[in-house]
C-alpha cells in the first residue's frame, strides 16, 4: 500500500510540474496520458480483459439524424469504454460524461474498433472531433475544456456532414 501512495504522490508531483512547465497543449496531454496509463498500472489494478456489459442509453440528436448512446458516467465505465467491442453498428456510440468541464483526453488501447470522437461542451456545441487508430495509445484531447464526449464509429460524424460548431441535443 505504501508503494501506491508513493508511486500517487510522484505521478501526482510529476502532473503538477508538467502543468506547469507544459509549453503546449499537446505536451500536456501526452504528460496527462502516460501519467494516467502508469496510475493503474501502479496502483496493481486489474485491467479488463473482455468488453464491459451494455450500459444504460440515451437519445441524442446532432440535427436530423438519431443516436442511441450508451452512458459512461462513473470512472470505472469511463475507464472500460468501448474496449473489447467487437462492433458499433448504425447510429449507436457511448457517451462519456464527466462531473465537470476539463480538457478531456482519450487514448484507444485495447479498443480494436476505430472511433471518431467528439468533445462537447456543456451547451451541446461540439469542440472538436478527432478520428483515433484502433490499439493505441496516442492521447486525443479537448481544444477547450468540456464535460462530454461521444464516440462513434470512425466517420461518422464526416458521413454525417457534423463538424466542430454543430450542436449534439438530449445531453443529460
Amino acid at each position: 500500500m505504501l508503494k501506491n501512495a508513493a508511486l500517487f504522490h510522484i505521478s501526482r508531483t510529476l502532473f503538477k510540474t508538467a502543468f506547469i512547465k507544459a509549453a503546449s497543449r499537446s505536451a500536456f496531454c501526452a504528460l496527462l496520458s502516460v501519467t494516467a496509463l502508469a496510475l493503474p498500472a501502479a496502483a496493481g489494478a486489474q485491467a479488463p480483459s473482455g468488453p464491459q456489459a451494455p450500459l444504460p442509453t440515451t437519445q441524442l440528436a446532432a440535427g436530423i439524424h438519431i443516436i442511441r448512446a450508451e452512458v459512461a458516467n462513473t470512472e470505472a465505465t469511463r475507464r472500460d469504454g468501448l474496449m473489447f467491442r467487437k462492433e458499433l453498428p448504425g447510429n449507436d456510440g457511448m457517451l462519456f460524461v464527466f462531473e465537470q468541464p476539463d480538457v478531456q483526453c482519450f487514448w484507444m488501447r485495447n479498443t480494436i474498433l476505430p472511433l471518431s470522437i467528439a468533445f462537447i461542451a456543456d451547451d451541446g456545441m461540439i469542440v472538436n472531433i478527432e478520428d483515433m487508430a484502433p490499439q493505441t495509445d496516442d492521447a486525443h484531447c479537448s481544444k477547450k475544456p468540456v464535460r462530454y464526449a461521444l464516440e462513434m464509429a470512425q466517420g461518422w460524424f464526416e458521413g454525417h456532414g457534423i463538424k466542430a460548431g454543430r450542436k449534439i441535443d438530449g445531453l443529460p
